[in-house]
Parts: structure tokens; C-alpha cells; sequence
């Protein structure tokens, strides 16, 4: 929920972190993983949790080879989730079976250092995908159209084998406080509340879900959709938690953006839209938007969102 596509309003100290060349640890171990030589690096804009850096590699008389490196170097991250490279690589490899219909990939796996024992950092090498991320759509409606349509086919998955991939859980907050912004503190205070409920019965079956869906993990190359990326997240949960993540990124379009993308996943899924997904969203965005609050037009947008929801889960038997 931010006015800027997220992962391209870096600050300094950010960009220093973020697209800072890797050191030459990590460099060496995704040439030596692909039996090469890294000879060129470019950073990739876009996501704030980690480095994400495209390398060139060469393999003696072998054809040259462009892959991913991410590496995950905020240490407060590592702390709180020290198995969040492992995780990842479990689920690109659960969801490389996983059809996301035609022409649509997900990165193949190429190898993993769990631990940062020879990257420096828990780190993954990954294969390229075609395409680039797509925030200001040419054609709003055909852009909603091919991001609702991707859900249906994640959540068809199979599920994950027991201890694969992680429950859904919200995400745990520093502080519960309002954003000092805020016009009704009492509908953020209800909300919080609901937040802390179990999830509720009508927000449907657990399902595979991507845990991060939104605008900028969709690839696309002329006008069609050619990969979703960023898996660090998976989880089994409610279909309705990537929907939900889904529409706080949309906010930024207006509410009736977010409305008519909800409205396109409820006819091809038949299902309905449960509006605890925009309390779970917003309230587990509190941190962010208390600290780095959004623009002021986006800031009554989220509140009204959250005014709604709240309304309708006061109706709920």
C-alpha cells in the first residue's frame, strides 16, 4: 500500500543495501553452482526484503547463461525468519508442477545457500523469466482481467505434502497502535480486534496460496502474462489472502479498482469475497503504514477499506 510501485522509492541507504554490487563470495558461488564465471551484474528493481541482482554467467566454451541471484541481506529478516531462503526454494520447487496456464512460468531452482555459509547471506540462484513488471497498464481492464485469472489456477494446486510449505498466519505487527493519521481510531480498534480472532470459517478452505500476489511479482511481455515470482511467502491458507493482498496494492487506483479485480475472481471461482482478508491485509500492514505512511488520497482510500470491511464483518452471523 504505497503511492510508489513497491521497491522503486528506495532511499539511499536502501539502494546501498538493495543494488549495491554482491560481494565477491556470493558472485563465486552462483559462477562455481553453474560450473562458470559470473561476468557481468545488474541489480533488479522492485521488492524491499532482498537483493535481487540479474548475473551473466560463462561456462567455458558452454553457451552464456542469465540467471537470478537473490540474497536475503536485512539482518533483522534473518532473525526473525532464518529459514526464509530454505522455505523459498521448497516452493519454487512445489510450484514448478504447478500449471499457471499457458506461457505463464514460475523461476526454476538452480541452487540454494540455506545458511549464507559460502554467499555470505541465505541466498538462491534462479532461472530468468521473460517479461517485466507492468504498474501502469495501458488497459486497466484487460490488466485486471489476466491478474484475477491467474489465482484460480494457484489455488487449484494440489496441496502441499504435511510441513512442506507453512500455514498461513497474519502478519505479527511491532506495535497495534492507529497510524497517527487515522479519522476513526474506533474502526481501527475493531479491526485490530478482529485481527486477532482464528481466522473465520466463512473465509473458506485452506488452499496453496502465494501469500504475496500483487502487481509487481506479475511478469508480462506484450500484454500477456509470462511469469509470478517472489515465493518466498507460499503458504496454505484461504484463497481470499491473496486476494485480499491483491487489492491493498490496488488501493492506490482507487477502491473501485480493487472492487471490480475482487468482482472478476468471484465469477471465475464462484466463490464470494470475504472482507476479513482486508482487515488481515491492512492490520498486517500497520507497521508500514504507521511509519511510511501512504499519500494522503491513498491514506482515506485504505481507511475506507478498512471501514467497509469492518461494517460488513459487523453483519456477519
Amino acid at each position: 500500500m504505497s503511492g510508489e510501485p513497491y521497491g522503486f522509492d528506495d532511499d539511499e541507504a536502501t539502494r546501498r543495501l538493495l543494488r549495491s554490487q554482491p560481494p565477491r563470495a556470493a558472485l563465486a558461488w552462483a559462477g562455481a553452482a553453474l560450473s562458470g564465471t559470473v561476468t557481468a551484474v545488474w541489480p533488479l528493481r522492485g521488492g524491499g526484503a532482498s537483493a535481487v541482482h540479474l548475473l551473466r554467467v560463462e561456462r567455458g566454451d558452454g553457451p552464456v547463461e542469465r540467471v537470478v541471484l537473490r540474497r536475503y541481506v536485512r539482518p533483522e529478516l534473518n532473525e526473525e525468519e532464518p529459514d526464509i531462503a530454505e522455505r523459498e526454494a521448497r516452493a519454487l520447487e512445489f510450484v514448478a508442477d504447478v500449471d499457471l496456464g499457458a506461457g505463464v512460468s514460475t523461476p526454476r531452482l538452480l541452487a540454494l545457500d540455506a545458511t549464507g555459509v559460502d554467499a555470505g547471506v541465505p541466498a538462491l540462484l534462479m532461472s530468468r523469466l521473460p517479461g517485466r513488471v507492468e504498474w501502469a497498464p495501458p488497459d486497466m481492464e484487460r490488466w485486471l482481467d489476466r491478474l484475477a485469472g491467474l489465482l484460480p489456477d494457484v489455488h487449484d494446486a494440489p496441496l502441499p505434502p504435511a510441513g512442506l510449505i507453512r500455514p498461513y498466519a497474519p502478519y505479527r505487527q511491532e506495535s497495534y497502535e492507529p497510524p497517527g493519521w487515522a479519522r476513526w481510531p474506533s474502526i481501527w480498534a475493531r479491526a485490530i480486534e478482529w485481527f486477532h480472532r482464528p481466522t473465520p470459517d466463512g473465509a473458506g478452505p485452506n488452499v496453496f496460496i502465494h501469500r504475496d500476489f500483487h502487481p509487481g511479482n506479475v511478469l508480462w511481455r506484450r500484454g500477456r502474462v509470462t511469469g509470478v515470482v517472489d515465493w518466498a511467502s507460499a503458504s496454505v491458507g484461504p484463497a481470499c489472502v491473496d486476494v485480499g493482498h491483491c487489492r491493498g496494492n490496488l488501493f492506490q487506483y482507487g477502491l473501485e479498482v480493487a472492487d471490480r479485480f475482487t468482482a472478476r475472481w468471484e465469477r471465475l471461482t464462484g466463490a464470494s469475497y470475504h472482507p476479513w482478508a482486508d482487515v488481515a491485509t491492512i492490520i498486517g500492514s500497520l507497521d508500514e503504514l504507521r511509519d511510511e505512511p501512504p499519500p494522503h488520497p491513498e491514506r482515506s482510500l485504505v481507511e475506507d477499506a478498512l471501514a467497509i470491511a469492518e461494517a460488513e464483518l459487523g453483519r456477519d452471523p
